[in-house]
């Protein structure tokens, strides 16, 4: 049964945080753990240590006692003693892990290597694995504008600015839209439905007004509306007038009737852009539109090893999962290796014995898991065929082409 946290297991903790690569302490606060009926938090920690040290004793130890259901103190990097079906053979454990093994294999990464914390609003478009086309458009269409005053003023441009970001679920949207708040050294605030859509009437324009009036208020500000597509959907399909008057509301904010919109860069997400109204993408408003389609082959590695960071692995050919998940969303990606590390999890407790993830995990995992991108680009693909209006889906038609999706 789980305990609340004494004051020095709170402080173990908060020390973790401050140094997650602390071997010695992660063992401690494990240990602690244990001693505190926690044994899935443990598990947590122990799991870190493993990662980071694949022949660590003492962590095979304190696995081996949650696996047989031992959560009292033991001797230190040996396992518990005393009878019970399903212990861990120890001996065995120690001639399957003689060897070290390596997390990957050749032409993946090594131990040590680490991704950059991408947390907040500091993430950058360098954060963003691979997507270079992405990058570009977005600095030739967006950024440099807005971030170069003299040409700004040379051209007359405002420093405003509306861009629509679209594509399948799960491909990062979000991230790239925090990436440009990042470039911009603008403060970020993202916006659900939840945020605005009210029962009572007047109050979900109530609330736009008051998301923008902040926004001007903290300006540069990256105002984010996320599912865009549920809060400024087609008029014309809308029976109740309060959800009507949302989206005059939001129109009436984008056009800055009563107020200087100057300094707060609308940028909204959505997986349906052709169910949002047509009034919201006219020139002034999000008048610019990005494709974000699923990870390329560099993002899709630096998803996997980030989705990988913290497990047990060992021996995973990362070239070949990476060339076996093209049309993945990150998602897809986070999806399959939880699926893998299910397998292995599943493994240990029928075995009695800890073993990592390995590349049986994944390959097996892949024959389960499927690219849930496919019913997106079955649906852009008739609209982009019938309703192509302005060529403002020709990036879609030309990715579809080469990937022949069309």
């Amino acid at each position: 049964m789980s305990t609340p946290d004494s004051p020095l297991l709170r402080s173990l903790l908060a020390a973790v945080d401050a140094a997650p690569d602390d071997v010695p302490l992660r063992l401690h606060v494990a240990e602690r753990l244990l001693a505190a009926g926690r044994p899935d938090e443990a598990t947590a920690h122990i799991g870190a240590v493993l990662q980071r040290e694949p022949g660590s004793g003492e962590a095979r130890a304190l696995m081996a006692r949650v696996l047989g259901g031992d959560t009292e103190p033991g001797p230190t990097g040996a396992p518990a003693t005393g009878p019970g079906e399903g212990r861990f053979d120890w001996s065995r454990a120690e001639e399957e892990f003689g060897a070290i093994p390596q997390p990957f294999t050749e032409g993946g990464a090594g131990p040590g290597e680490e991704l950059a914390d991408t947390g907040g609003e500091t993430v950058r478009l360098s954060d963003v694995a691979g997507m270079e086309q992405v990058k570009e458009r977005l600095h030739a269409a967006f950024l440099a504008p807005m971030r170069n005053e003299k040409l700004r003023r040379l051209f007359g441009k405002s420093l405003r600015g509306g861009l629509l970001l679209y594509g399948p679920p799960g491909c990062g949207k979000t991230f790239i839209a925090r990436a440009v708040a990042g470039e911009l050294g603008a403060r970020f605030m993202s916006v659900s439905i939840a945020d605005v859509l009210d029962m009572w009437i007047g109050n979900s324009e109530k609330s736009l007004a008051e998301i923008f009036a902040a926004a001007r208020r903290d300006k540069p500000c990256v105002l984010f509306f996320d599912e865009l597509d549920g809060l400024g959907g087609k008029r014309a399909r809308m029976h109740a007038s309060g959800i009507r008057n949302t989206v005059t509301q939001l129109l009436t904010e984008l056009d800055s009737v009563a107020a200087d919109n100057d300094g707060v860069f609308v940028l909204a997400a959505t997986n349906h852009p052709w169910d949002i109204d047509s009034a919201l993408r006219r020139p002034g408003r999000l008048d610019r539109t990005l494709l974000v389609l699923p990870p390329d082959a560099p993002a899709r590695e630096a998803l996997l090893r980030s989705a990988l960071a913290d497990r047990p692995i060992a021996g995973i050919d990362l070239p070949s999962v990476v060339a076996a998940t093209d049309g993945f969303s990150g998602a897809d990606l986070v999806h399959l290796c939880d699926t893998a590390a299910e397998k292995a999890i599943l493994d240990s407790i029928r075995a009695g014995e800890v073993r990592m993830i390995e590349m049986r995990d994944l390959t097996a995992a892949l024959t389960e898991v499927r690219p849930s991108t496919g019913p997106w680009f079955e649906t852009a693909r008739n609209v982009a065929m019938f309703a192509n209006e302005g060529g403002v889906y020709d990036d879609l038609v030309a990715y579809m082409k080469k990937q022949r999706k069309w």
